[in-house]
Formats: C-alpha cells, sequence, structure tokens
C-alpha cells in the first residue's frame, strides 16, 4: 500500500503515503505504556476520568479504560467529548457543523481528567477540549493523552502522556487509522504532492 493516493475532503487534497510509524501491536504497546504511566502519575485510579475527544480519541480512552483494568482490576469510566463548538475554526471547518453529542458517565467535578486524542498537532484541539470540560464542571486537575505528537504548536500545551513523539514537516500529515472508526490498524505519514 506504500505509494498510494488517499483523497481527503472529496478530492481537494492529494496526500501520498510517505511513512508508516505505528503498527497495531505497536499502537497496543504504546497504550499499555500509557496505561501504566497514568495510574503511577495519579497513585492509582481513584477519581480519573478519561475523556476521549471525538472521533479517535473515543477508542483510545475506551482502549486505556481496559488496559487500566488489566492493571488495577478497576474500571475507570470513560465519557465522550465533542468539541466541535468549542473550535476557532468552525467558520472554515463547514458551513453547518455536525454537532455529536458530549457524554460523561460521572460529573467531571473534583476528578482529574484525562482527556485523550490520537495527534496532538497545534494544540487547538485541546484547547477546545479544556473548554469544553470546564463547561462541565470544574475537575481537580486535567491531563492530556495522546498516540502521537508531532510538534508544531502553536499554543502553549504540552502532553503529559505521549505514545509516540513524531517530528513532522509542515507538508506532512498524521493519519492515525483504528479498527473501530477505520477498520485498519496503523499510523501513517503522509506527504502533499
Amino acid at each position: 500500500m506504500r505509494g498510494s493516493s488517499i483523497f481527503l475532503w472529496g478530492g481537494e487534497s492529494i496526500l501520498r503515503e510517505k511513512a508508516q510509524i505505528l503498527d497495531g501491536e505497536q499502537i497496543r504497546r504504546a497504550l499499555t505504556r500509557i496505561g501504566h504511566e497514568i495510574v503511577e502519575r495519579n497513585r492509582g485510579t481513584d477519581g480519573v476520568l478519561l475523556a476521549g475527544i471525538r472521533t479517535r480519541g473515543v477508542p483510545l480512552a475506551q482502549r486505556l479504560a481496559k488496559v487500566i483494568e488489566r492493571i488495577e482490576g478497576v474500571q475507570v469510566p470513560v465519557g465522550v467529548l465533542d468539541i466541535t463548538l468549542y473550535r476557532d475554526d468552525l467558520s472554515s471547518v463547514a458551513e453547518q457543523p455536525i454537532v455529536s453529542h458530549t457524554s460523561m458517565p460521572v460529573s467531571v467535578e473534583g476528578r482529574t481528567v484525562v482527556l485523550v486524542d490520537d495527534v496532538l498537532f497545534t494544540g487547538r484541539t485541546a484547547r477546545a477540549a479544556l473548554d469544553a470540560i470546564m463547561d462541565l464542571g470544574r475537575p481537580a486537575r486535567v491531563q492530556l493523552a495522546v498516540l502521537v505528537d508531532r510538534g508544531h504548536r502553536e499554543l502553549p500545551i504540552r502532553a503529559d502522556y505521549v505514545g509516540k513523539n513524531v517530528p513532522t514537516s509542515a507538508k506532512e500529515v498524521i493519519a492515525v487509522r483504528l479498527r473501530e472508526t477505520d477498520q485498519d490498524e496503523r499510523v501513517l505519514i503522509l506527504e502533499r504532492d
């Protein structure tokens, strides 16, 4: 599949596969390590809430919850966070944005909320997620877990837990493919023609 074209947004941008940086087993190992780090940093799971940022952050948060359950024998609650209306580029994303729903199984009040996303890039998604969480209540602390940190930050945001750091150029794109959303399991670097 290397070198194949991938069309995004109805063919407006053509991206070519440059490299695969994680396969399914490497994704599993990265999430296992992140799960251990979350338990260690928070001295267990008491008060921890995982909040997956739509779209791919949700299955990653669910997988992390399973990892933590295997480690600690405790089910950590997992919420779904839709940040669509909190984006600062909303008008450039779509005329009529598709808004999904946010659902938290427990209150965020006084909890350690771990935001989970697939890729950390400019920091704008994380900022929007912080705004969305704060509208739900006042957590004791908020942490950020990402599968890939690709750099190029525009805001002073850093991840607490990172599966893999991947330096990229501005013309490269990180594409996370998960079996729950894409029927595939790998992370690719794509490049604009």
